[in-house]
């Protein structure tokens, strides 16, 4: 399965590992939720789980798991091998 990341949720700052929540639907299903930074991470990890964003003109960076030598998991979009910030242009709920 691979869902859409269409809005997310900081607390306490302004970048990547602020966010804590994340809106997405399932384009397959027409599903759609919001989970935490954490469940996405673990869904990521355990369930072999893809998920991306789209930009306006409909560009898709996929969404990977970054692992800080300290602090948290947190979640970053990646297009053509480099880390970019397509998440955090997102809307914010």
């Amino acid at each position: 399965m691979s869902i859409k990341i269409t809005a997310i949720r900081l607390s306490g700052g302004t970048t990547h590992e602020h966010i804590v929540r994340l809106w997405w639907t399932d384009p397959s299903t027409s599903e759609a939720g919001d989970s935490s930074r954490a469940e996405i991470v673990s869904w990521i990890e355990s369930s072999n789980g893809k998920a991306y964003v789209e930009d306006g003109r409909g560009n898709r960076a996929d969404v990977g798991v970054v692992k800080p030598i300290h602090g948290e998991k947190y979640l970053r979009t990646y297009a053509d091998g480099v880390w970019t910030d397509n998440l955090l242009a997102l809307p914010r709920r």
